[in-house]
């Protein structure tokens, strides 16, 4: 595992483009699942209001690790936030989108989407393999949308599955494990100060860190990356800036 810290939100923004950027030249085609929440909301605005032109958007293809179970056009839509954040501002074709369809039944949607996993993507040890999977971490430890009163979820024999938030009751479409940890390259990006205790005890492995989900993202390739502010690192012992 990688870590890597920065001053505030907009530079781990500016870095992780030019991260992404990096990774992405030079490919015939770049499947990247999306995280929601603020801080790809943060990461998308600089993407493509300072990067947009350094990205072969033609090659890029987008999906999501996790949706909410709700209208495309509602608040609550990781697609929605994407959209306005991101998708709207740069050239990238129609047909390079692949969203999960929160407004569908979430059962018929997950098995849906995992279907299209298998169909769109290369496979590696016979999954399909993202090259980029980016995550968010909550302040509970949940990523995607596995939170840990539902851990058992990380291990599902499917490529996606309805999760249950534990507060809200909603439910979301999110990617397992098996797809997760078969990417190249698996990203966190954590930002803020309500993150660094659950930061320091999954990166730091301490007592209790398997009850977290975000402790259980282990990619085959050991191409784990986290994008940290110094707020969201400000408990642990050591970083890499």
């Amino acid at each position: 595992m990688e870590v890597k810290v920065y001053q505030n939100k907009i530079k781990v923004a500016e870095e992780f483009s030019k991260y992404l950027i990096e990774k992405s030249a030079g490919q015939e085609a770049f499947h990247i699942a999306l995280s929601g929440g603020s801080t790809p909301k943060i990461v998308f605005d600089v993407l493509a209001d300072e990067f947009a032109n350094d990205v072969e958007w033609s090659k890029i293809h987008l999906y999501w690790g996790d949706e909410r179970c709700v209208e495309p056009d509602d608040a609550e839509s990781n697609y929605k936030m994407t959209v306005e954040h991101l998708i709207s501002k740069v050239a990238i074709p129609e047909g390079n989108i692949h969203r999960i369809k929160g407004e569908d039944d979430p059962k018929a949607e997950a098995k849906r989407y995992g279907d299209l996993l298998d169909k769109e993507l290369p496979k590696e040890l016979g999954l399909p393999q993202f090259d980029l999977v980016i995550l968010g971490m909550g302040d509970d430890g949940h990523t995607a949308s596995i939170f840990p009163h539902e851990i058992n979820l990380w291990v599902s024999p499917d490529n996606c599955e309805v999760a249950i938030h534990p507060e809200s009751g909603q439910r979301r479409v999110s990617l397992t494990g098996r797809i997760i940890n078969n990417a190249k390259t698996v990203t966190f990006l954590v930002t803020g100060e309500s993150k660094a205790e659950k930061v320091k005890i999954i990166i730091d492995r301490e007592e209790g860190y398997l009850e977290y989900p975000a402790s259980h993202v282990s990619p085959k390739t050991k191409d784990l990356v986290w994008f940290l502010d110094a707020a969201a690192a400000k408990l642990l012992t050591s970083f890499q800036s």
